[in-house]
């Protein structure tokens, strides 16, 4: 008759994957009896989605750099053609950025969807924590030079603000050097902000080594 117990259990966990039914030192085992049907140094693997309110963990560098390269052209467009209309909407991106990643930034989707694609994906993948961090910075200069145009009507300091943002995305789009993440790296290594919010940031190659370590790879 099949039964659980110490000697089924030493069997499981030697098993993998188990049987129905097996028999240990003569004792019948039926494995739908037990608790568990995996060793635990085994875990299966997650196939959930990242939610939709999520930043990209890693991300593609060039994807990042694409995406800076169009803020610069909207942030010269503005000025040099004296449209600040362009700033809300400047705005709005960066903050959807930061919020869902590419989800809810035309801009990033068309990077994404049809750019990318379009000269053959290119790929360097960075942690994501730094670029999000990054973003929120944009969000913050966006911002700021809405409302100082629209909320109060000065118009040069809104177009001073963004080629203090033109300068910092020409950075990233030209160069690949992300002055924002170089703040975020700054924070980590002064403990402002704990290890915990980027594992990966310290030595991004170790990521996979974690991942396997955590049953995730």
């Amino acid at each position: 008759m099949p039964r659980s117990g110490s000697s089924c259990d030493a069997l499981r966990i030697t098993r993998s994957p188990p049987s129905t039914v097996e028999s240990a030192g003569g004792v019948y085992c039926d494995f739908a009896l037990l608790p568990e049907s995996f060793p635990s140094e085994m875990p299966p693997v997650s196939e959930s989605k990242d939610p939709f309110f999520s930043f990209p963990h890693p991300i593609n560098s060039y994807v990042a750099r694409w995406v800076a390269a169009g803020v610069v052209l909207m942030a010269v467009a503005t000025i040099v053609f004296d449209q600040p209309w362009i700033m809300p909407i400047m705005a709005y991106g960066f903050i959807a950025r930061v919020a869902a990643g590419p989800r809810l930034s035309p801009l990033a989707m068309f990077v994404t969807k049809i750019l990318q694609p379009a000269i053959g994906e290119p790929t360097k993948f960075v942690p994501g924590p730094p670029k999000r961090f990054a973003a929120s910075i944009g969000v913050a200069f966006t911002v700021t030079a809405t409302v100082l145009h629209f909320g109060f009507g000065l118009t040069g300091p809104a177009y001073g603000v963004l080629a203090a943002l033109i300068f910092a995305a020409g950075l990233e789009a030209v160069l690949g050097f992300c002055m924002g993440c170089h703040f975020f790296n700054l924070m980590m290594r002064a403990g402002v902000l704990p290890e915990s919010v980027c594992k990966d940031c310290a030595d991004f190659t170790k990521r996979q080594a974690r991942l396997e370590a955590e049953g995730r790879a």
